[in-house]
């Protein structure tokens, strides 16, 4: 019994003493230990078998004993002391507090002391400094009392001198003087309701008034409106008005610039009327001369009297700019009948060089017309885009010929401020020009024309063999050239008209130099149709091309891609050139689909040619008797025709069509198209057929189709892969043929009529053959169709589901 109450007693100690892992942990780190006894997880029975952990051990259980003991008492001393020195500190803890207390009554006292202190001390700060404040403030109301009657005594007596100097015209002294009134008077706006202020104030605009006045009046007299001028003028007198009139209301500035201008070009007016022979545009290099010779007299004469940032040199060349743009569109509107494109284009170089030369000179800052300067912001660059990236002449026309208008650009050269200020009043004459151009391009066009007839097609076997025909790059120099002037005069309406005039005979080039080349054939390519299975068609016998004329095709066709690429940078190059208003006005789309036409008819032809030539080889194979046929031997004789057919025409094709890879490849991808569904068609021809001769077939089918992947590289000693396009297509097409030689009964007794039928079946898709088989169905003119209808429409099935199963077994593979 007093074993099981100890059991108990020592449990519920353990769970007494049992700490959270916090409290634990915050002890181990206050009282760090490495005693066994100290762990949390002490484990009594471990630390006994630690002690004594073999028999031998036992031998020393008295001395364990003893220092345990020994521990015990240690510890039961220190619990002890500690109780007992927790015995008074409530005690303590209480008399501290009141301790505290007392200090902080105390603390609290002497703070009170040293604020009443302090607000004393404040008090008699105020009374100390009262007085030196009410002097502060006198002194300063002193200094401003004294600084105001000075600025009015300098007021007044500076309004009493300029009155004086102003009729005595010491403009010189004036001007300093009127300065320093203006500045001083600018104290006393907020003083303007005193009368004696008011009324300094209104006699200084009174002075200023009369001074204005004044200084016209001596710019009249000394530069009358009408008259010559009156040489040896006050100069200094003028010179000392002028910086007057800069501190004076800027419209007496102005006024004076404006009446010495009008005088200055007076005698301009004069001399150039517009009755007068100088006056017309072969002579208007004198007008342009003339200015010049002015601006030197001024110079010399007048450059010391008006102060520099007045500008007037500038100003005259600008006043000059805008009156002979005037007069030169009144006198071009009047003799419009006389307007040469040479004159014209004569006049627009001398002015858009004198231009050039405003602007080298001056900077362009006195341009103030509103429209003038509007266009100015946005000047039209003065190179062509064709020539902007070309270092020379000859350089352009190689760049050209390779079609290369994309090259890095330069940096453009700083715009001209004067850039149409005279110029602008040729633009709307430049239909003359546009005229010329057109008249032009058409003898241009017309040259070609008889250039090919003269010389022929390109020769064979030479550079010159499927190379651009030299005619293309000379039309694309001329256009260079035209949008250079034009882009010069003006990038609105006249660069509208140049481009419709670039459309017209881009066709024209197409028409008349390709199209209008290209060898005439007669044979003409189309699918199977139901009106087709009405009557049978045999293939027609049409003559080959020759070595020159596939030359010339393929000629025609480099030229065609090269119009058409060179199009396409003519068009990007115009917009960028063009009134940002005007670009959607500018679409070249139409002239390159006619270059894409050419192309296509070219490949056409040279795919008929090769089609037809191996016509005759595939009517040969429809007629063999393949139920006679013993052996299984090489390829057939037809093949060979095909084959040499073949290696006669590609490689002369894919070495002219060097340049347009993708063109030739797209010839291959059209033969191929053309060529395999025939043979198939001539397949259903050959009727009846013994299980030999279907070999023989097959045997002739895969010779072909090894002949149609090696088609893009036959004959060349570079071996490229033929593209993946084209494979799949002859895959597809010659393994069809395969399958119907394997799956076609042999037994069944056909006519032309039948293999038509059959082809045209064979040849839809599975929506199509539905599709056809009820228009038949439908259709009482076809009825005589309804009997064999049924037996071919389950052949054709049976095989499509053959070739289906065939690539499902492929792709498992």
């Amino acid at each position: 019994m007093m074993e099981e109450e100890e059991l108990e007693f020592v449990e519920e100690l353990e769970a007494v003493l049992q700490l959270t892992p916090d409290v634990q942990l915050a002890i181990e780190q206050v009282f760090p230990s490495q005693d066994p006894l100290d762990r949390a997880d002490f484990n009594a029975v471990e630390y006994i078998n630690t002690l004594f952990p073999t028999e031998q051990s036992l031998a020393n259980i008295d001395e364990v004993v003893n220092k345990i003991r020994l521990k015990i008492r240690r510890l039961d001393d220190n619990i002890r002391t500690v109780v007992r020195g927790q015995t008074n500190v409530g005690q303590d803890g209480r008399q501290a507090l009141e301790e505290a207390q007392k200090a902080i009554q105390q603390l609290f006292g002497k703070i009170k002391d040293i604020k009443d202190k302090a607000e004393k001390s404040e008090q008699m700060v105020k009374e100390i400094t009262r007085d030196i404040k009410q002097l502060d403030h006198a002194k300063r109301h002193l200094t401003t009392s004294i600084t105001t009657l000075n600025h009015l005594h300098m007021l007044a007596g500076g309004v009493d001198s300029l009155e004086a100097m102003t009729r005595r015209r010491q403009y010189g002294e004036v001007a300093n003087l009127l300065q320093g009134v203006m500045n001083v008077l600018e104290h006393f706006h907020k003083y303007m309701g005193i009368p004696q202020i008011r009324q300094l104030s209104e006699r200084v605009k009174a002075a200023q008034t009369e001074l204005g006045q004044q200084i016209l009046a001596d710019f009249e007299e000394a530069f009358p409106s009408q008259g010559t001028k009156r040489p040896g003028g006050p100069s200094n007198v003028l010179r000392d008005a002028c910086l007057v009139a800069n501190i004076l209301d800027p419209r007496i500035k102005q006024e004076i610039i404006k009446k010495f201008i009008k005088q200055h070009l007076s005698e301009y007016l004069v001399l150039f009327q517009e009755n007068q022979d100088v006056a017309w545009l072969d002579k208007i290099d004198r007008r342009y001369a003339w200015i010049k010779r002015q601006l030197v007299d001024y110079e010399e004469k007048y450059g010391r009297m008006f102060p520099r940032e007045w500008y007037m040199t500038e100003r005259i060349a600008v006043e000059f700019c805008h009156v002979t743009r005037t007069e030169l569109a009144k006198i071009m509107r009047t003799r419009a009948k006389e307007i040469e494109v040479k004159l014209l284009l004569f006049a627009i170089q001398r002015t858009t060089n004198f231009e050039g030369f405003l602007a080298k000179r001056f900077s362009g800052c006195t341009l103030t017309d509103g429209t003038l300067q509007k266009k100015l912001e946005s000047p039209p660059p003065s190179t062509n885009p064709f020539l902007e990236d070309e270092p020379a002449p000859e350089m352009e026309e190689l760049a050209m010929e390779k079609g290369d208008l994309d090259q890095p650009k330069k940096p453009k050269a700083p715009d001209n401020p004067f850039h149409g200020i005279v110029s602008k009043c040729f633009e709307p004459h430049l239909y003359v020009y546009i005229e010329s151009q057109d008249k032009n391009l058409g003898e241009l066009i017309d040259r070609f024309v008889a250039d090919f007839k003269a010389q022929g097609p390109p020769k064979p076997n030479t550079d010159e063999g499927g190379a651009v025909l030299p005619s293309c790059a000379d039309l694309f120099v001329y256009y260079k050239k035209c949008m250079v002037q034009c882009s010069q005069l003006s990038t609105g309406e006249p660069m509208i008209a140049l481009t419709t005039i670039f459309q017209k005979y881009l066709r024209e080039y197409a028409w008349k130099i390709l199209s209008g080349n290209l060898p005439k054939t007669t044979s003409s390519s189309g699918g199977l149709t139901i009106s087709s299975l009405l009557k049978e068609k045999e293939g027609s016998e049409v003559a080959k091309f020759t070595l020159e004329e596939l030359c010339l095709i393929c000629s025609i066709l480099s030229t065609a891609e090269y119009c058409l690429a060179t199009t396409q940078q003519l068009e990007e190059k115009l917009k960028e050139k063009v009134d940002v208003s005007l670009i959607e006005r500018i679409n070249l789309t139409g002239e390159m689909d006619t270059f894409s036409t050419v192309i296509s008819s070219s490949i056409q032809l040279l795919v008929q040619d090769l089609d037809a030539a191996c016509d005759p080889a595939l009517t040969a194979m429809s007629k063999m008797q393949w139920q006679n046929v013993e052996h299984v031997g090489d390829q057939s004789p037809y093949v060979t025709s095909v084959i040499l057919h073949i290696k006669q025409n590609v490689p002369i094709i894919r070495d002219n069509l060097a340049s347009t890879r993708k063109y030739f490849t797209q010839f291959c991808i059209k033969f191929a198209n053309s060529f395999i569904p025939k043979f198939i068609t001539h397949l259903f021809k050959c009727k009846p057929i013994s299980m030999v001769g279907a070999e023989q077939l097959l045997l002739d089918t895969h010779s072909l189709k090894m002949v149609l992947l090696d088609l893009p590289s036959i004959g060349s000693q570079v071996v490229r892969k033929a593209p993946a396009s084209y494979t799949k297509i002859v895959v597809k097409g010659m393994t069809r043929a395969e399958m119907i030689l394997k799956e076609f009964p042999a037994q069944l007794s056909v006519t032309p009529f039948h293999i038509n039928l059959f082809g045209f079946l064979y040849s839809a898709t599975l929506q199509e053959l539905q599709t056809d088989v009820a228009v038949i169905e439908s259709n009482q003119q076809m009825g005589f169709l309804k009997p064999h209808l049924t037996n071919y429409y389950m052949w054709v099935m049976m095989l499509k589901m053959s070739e289906a199963l065939g690539r499902l077994g492929g792709s498992v593979g």
